[in-house]
């Protein structure tokens, strides 16, 4: 039962750093972040607490307060993703938490609305999340967007040597063919963050960055065009990330791996996207585990159905959509075809229409699974022409997202 006397007492205001200290330590107390993990991950005594200044510099942080002190906070960071081929603005939700004496209150409901409403106003129009429960962010109109997929190869599955034209350096981390490489590949890959200075620093967040190494594979001097983010240790070679912009410098970063074949006994890795890679590998019984990884939601359905690169438009149809939080996408939204570079979006139904949840609107035009998946879980409700439609006009390329915020 919600203890009305203390909801009556709670003020909904800005979080400042002011709040700083106090931002940190709902943070912590939320995902349990002891000490002993701060110091794995290089930090040494207030350091979290600084490097914390930056983010909330920059980011729209809400909470609510119990006199003076912070009890439920929501924080959404200023980004850009790569939605298939175009950059969109998106509001990556984090710093989601409540401590749970003010639990049952309906203290997050309300501040993801308004986290939500800051997101609309500033024109970021999907936002990303972490989900430390997929169903409760489903219930605010989030979706799975992206997978995280781990292997694990034995030494002699590495695959084997290809002669390729260019070669691969050790770098650190912090290189700027390394961060350049990020960028060409993030500006050419559906569903990737475009990084600034700040993200690099989230994406090395809870890890120590002195103990990674860069590989970078240079298809000439002066052209990198891949890497691989690892380290060895117990004879296990770690991949953190591996991305290429072509076959060539995949073949180039593997020989890399091979090249360690006299020091390890296996390799374990990260892919971000649903793309098993045993078909690779010449012994493909490796072993392979994959996970839901990052979700998303469309913040303002008009604007980005305006702005969607949909593919060979050609008849007109209309999505009716539910959205448990935003008033505003919820309704009609008719597509009826493009002018100056934008798609035209009413409020009026034309064509056949198209019933489903804001969600399962923002998996399937994210590409994670196609609209007949949708259609056959019975998420998505129209004719056998129109399911048709939006296979053909909606991108295929497969989302991909490597970061954690």
């Amino acid at each position: 039962m919600i203890n009305h006397k203390i909801k009556d007492r709670l003020v909904l205001k800005s979080v400042g750093l002011e709040h700083l200290d106090q931002f940190v330590r709902l943070q912590r107390y939320v995902f349990q972040v002891t000490d002993e993990e701060l110091q794995k991950s290089g930090y040494e005594d207030g350091e979290l607490v600084r490097s914390k200044k930056p983010m909330l510099e920059r980011a729209n942080v809400f909470g609510w307060f119990d006199g003076p002190n912070l009890v439920s906070q929501v924080c959404t960071y200023p980004c850009e993703a790569n939605i298939h081929g175009r950059v969109f603005n998106m509001g990556g939700l984090t710093g989601v938490g409540t401590y749970p004496e003010y639990a049952g209150m309906g203290l997050m409901n309300s501040l993801i609305r308004k986290a939500l409403v800051k997101m609309r106003e500033q024109e970021q129009w999907v936002s990303y999340l972490y989900p430390y429960s997929i169903p409760y962010y489903r219930r605010k109109g989030w979706e799975i967007m992206s997978d995280h997929l781990t292997f694990t190869i034995k030494d002699s599955q590495i695959p084997k040597p290809v002669e390729v034209p260019g070669f691969v350096e050790r770098m650190s981390v912090e290189h700027p063919d390394v961060i350049e490489t990020y960028d060409r590949f993030a500006r050419q890959t559906h569903g990737a963050l475009i990084r600034n200075k700040l993200d690099w620093e989230e994406y090395w967040r809870w890890e120590n960055e002195d103990e990674r190494t860069a590989a970078v594979y240079y298809k000439d001097p002066h052209e990198p065009a891949g890497y691989i983010m690892y380290w060895i240790e117990d004879d296990i070679f770690h991949i953190k990330e591996m991305i290429y912009l072509d076959q060539e410098t995949r073949h180039g970063l593997w020989n890399f791996v091979n090249a360690h074949f006299s020091m390890i006994d296996e390799v374990r890795g990260h892919v971000y996207k649903n793309e098993p890679i045993a078909f690779y590998m010449e012994d493909s019984q490796i072993v392979e585990t994959i996970e839901p990884y990052f979700m998303a939601r469309i913040v303002d359905l008009p604007a980005f159905l305006k702005n969607f690169p949909f593919i060979d438009f050609y008849l007109p149809f209309h999505f009716i959509v539910s959205d448990p939080l935003a008033d505003w996408n919820n309704g009609i939204f008719s597509v009826t075809g493009m002018r100056d570079g934008e798609n035209i979006v009413g409020r009026e139904p034309a064509g056949r229409p198209v019933r489903l949840d804001i969600g399962t609107l923002t998996s399937m035009l994210m590409n994670y699974r196609r609209a007949s998946y949708f259609y056959d879980l019975e998420r998505l409700k129209t004719d056998r022409d129109t399911l048709i439609l939006l296979e053909n006009i909606i991108p295929s390329q497969q989302p991909y997202f490597s970061d954690y915020f």
